[in-house]
């Protein structure tokens, strides 16, 4: 009879399987280290070959020759004067980029500015449909209308996102989330009762949860890793401009009336937000597939036309491809032979990417920042601003918010993600606290303009510390986090996570603000943006300036190594700016220590 496995056996075999895994990681480093250049000449004429791109050969035995080290081209064989001087800019003047590439910038932009419109848009409109449909003193109520599209992205919405990139693909995804988008506006126009507003709003859910997941990806997947989490974070920095224009429709309609149409003004305002995605279902078809995806189905000839789109020659779009085949080849070989979702949890790797995507994804809520941009209007009427003043307040808040997003756009790929995190989330706790702490100021007549002022001073502060660190790097940190095989799922529970805490914070701030008052409300919030700095700082790998292929090697580092690094990290910051020692900052993700990292358990 066979005796079961004793609790000694099982840990053991545990314990191998994880050393077999965290093996794997390592040979990601680079796949390709130790092959001769005949070597490599030969594995891409064949690769090419091997898959219909026979008149590509010399292209792919350049290629393959560059993936194994881009910086040597000026050795290598087979390049001419031409290859050279075009892989010197590619590496000196990375903003030089073909046309096609900036164009799905563009659109995946104008797909991130639907996304502020569909969120803000509300803010104004919050003023005026709460009076008519009697729900002024139901607090959850109020809640509930507000919050209606994120409930339907936690429950619905972002797990569509795998099932329609994998039947449509990424551009397929943004075209029917964008047409959803456009209708769903158009439908908010019209109802007569708060629940009617509901359900239109939540259907609203289907075109956001999938489009946020989708958008971020495509990106990330199409970029170049000098400039990816640039591009990506393009997103974050459009849905700002979005929050900002949906500012400005509230005060653009304010003031229109009717004598036949009860509510004119707030239903133009949120019928507005129908246009922008309008305009990416016009323009997504322009843009290549992404060559990811492309690669995923089999498709090695569509995807390198994909490239060759994106990058400014074959020979490059050879290159890229042949190492991006090269390293899924060897990630292939970390499936474990269980379910994709069980893999999000039993393969370390993917593992640690999922704490990061969730730290990250968790924190761009409970930090506080969609309660001022589902409720400024509101906030500042509190604090004795007027009608009018207070949608006026709030556009400068959109403002603020998008103008202080565009440093990003450098600081993302030289600071880094983590850096701007660790940096903001202390000063948007203090930020908040002041704000909070504004509603203690009297409301006699000095006093009140006092308030107002400070009010709005904490308010716009807060949302230019937001604006550079944690506004665009949830988005792109979870877009580049995950390997390709469970990216889909990996971002569909990342956005789910996102709207679901924004679902919550959106139907829970007038009960919180009425129970604890507006100082309590803020300084709750505050207390998270502390939570969440040491939660960057013991759990979040750094991922700038890698390929998506690399950072396998970047999530190999175990937890409690990463953790301890980063308690380190808090003494190296006392003694270098306290005590200004000039001592060299620890790095832990130099690509020699990565290998060494994968074999500690």
């Amino acid at each position: 009879m066979d005796r079961p496995p004793t609790t000694d056996a099982l840990d053991a075999s545990t314990a191998i399987k994880e050393k077999q895994l965290q093996n794997l990681n390592a040979k990601l480093a680079n796949p390709l280290a130790g092959y001769t250049l005949d070597e490599l000449q030969e594995m891409g004429a064949t690769y090419a070959r091997n898959n219909g791109m026979e008149d590509f050969e010399e292209d792919f035995k350049k290629g393959a020759m560059l993936a194994q080290d881009g910086r040597a081209y000026d050795t290598l064989p087979l390049l001419n004067d031409e290859d050279r001087k075009v892989l010197y800019n590619e590496m000196h003047n990375k903003w030089k980029q073909p046309a096609a590439l900036y164009h799905m910038v563009v659109m995946c932009s104008i797909a991130a500015a639907v996304q502020g419109m569909d969120e803000s848009v509300i803010n104004g409109a919050n003023i005026y449909f709460i009076p008519q449909f009697g729900i002024e003193d139901n607090e959850w109520i109020k809640g509930l209308v507000n919050s209606a599209p994120y409930l339907c992205c936690f429950t619905v919405g972002c797990w569509l996102t795998h099932p329609l990139n994998s039947k449509f693909g990424r551009r397929n995804t943004i075209f029917i989330t964008c047409l959803i988008s456009s209708l769903t506006c158009l439908w908010q126009a019209f109802p007569n009762n708060w629940w009617h507003l509901f359900i239109a709003r939540f259907m609203l859910g289907i075109g956001i949860g999938p489009k946020s997941s989708t958008v971020p990806v495509y990106s990330a997947e199409c970029s170049p890793p000098a400039i990816r989490g640039a591009l990506v974070m393009m997103w974050q920095m459009w849905t700002a401009f979005g929050i900002m224009l949906g500012y400005v429709m509230d005060v653009a309609f304010m003031n229109v009336k009717s004598s036949k149409i009860e509510g004119l003004n707030w239903r133009l305002m949120l019928a507005s937000a129908m246009v922008p995605p309008l305009i990416v279902c016009v323009q997504v078809y322009f843009c290549p597939e992404s060559p990811r995806y492309e690669l995923m189905k089999g498709r090695h000839r569509r995807a390198f036309e994909s490239l060759a789109k994106l990058r400014w020659t074959r020979m490059q779009a050879a290159r890229d491809l042949f190492y991006m085949h090269t390293l899924l080849e060897a990630e292939s070989d970390m499936a474990t032979g269980f379910s994709k979702i069980k893999e999000m949890f039993t393969v370390p790797r993917n593992r640690r990417a999922m704490v990061g995507s969730e730290i990250v994804m968790f924190m761009q809520q409970f930090c506080g920042i969609n309660v001022i941009a589902y409720y400024s209007s509101t906030i500042f009427q509190r604090a004795g601003f007027g009608e009018a003043k207070a949608l006026l307040a709030s556009m400068g808040f959109g403002i603020v918010n998008f103008l202080f997003a565009l440093p990003a756009v450098y600081t993302i790929d030289t600071f880094g993600r983590r850096n701007l995190l660790l940096t903001t989330f202390p000063m948007m706790a203090a930020a908040l606290l002041f704000t909070g702490f504004c509603f203690w100021i009297d409301e006699g007549q000095e006093m009140s303009t006092a308030r107002i002022a400070c009010v709005a001073t904490g308010i716009y502060i807060f949302g230019a510390v937001y604006s550079p660190g944690e506004g665009p790097v949830p988005f792109t940190y979870s877009a580049e986090a995950y390997p390709l095989y469970i990216r889909d799922i990996g971002m569909s529970l990342a956005t789910a996570t996102t709207w679901g805490f924004n679902f919550l914070l959106a139907i829970t701030w007038f009960a919180l603000e009425k129970a604890f008052k507006p100082q309590g409300a803020f300084g709750y919030y505050a207390a998270w943006n502390i939570v969440g700095f040491f939660a960057v700082l013991f759990f979040l790998p750094e991922t700038k300036g890698k390929t998506l292929e690399e950072l396998d090697q970047v999530f190999g580092v175990p937890t409690r190594v990463h953790a301890y690094y980063g308690w380190r990290q808090l003494g190296y910051f006392f003694k270098r700016y306290l005590l200004r020692k000039d001592i060299e900052p620890e790095r832990l993700y130099e690509p020699e220590d990565l290998v060494m990292m994968a074999f500690i358990i």
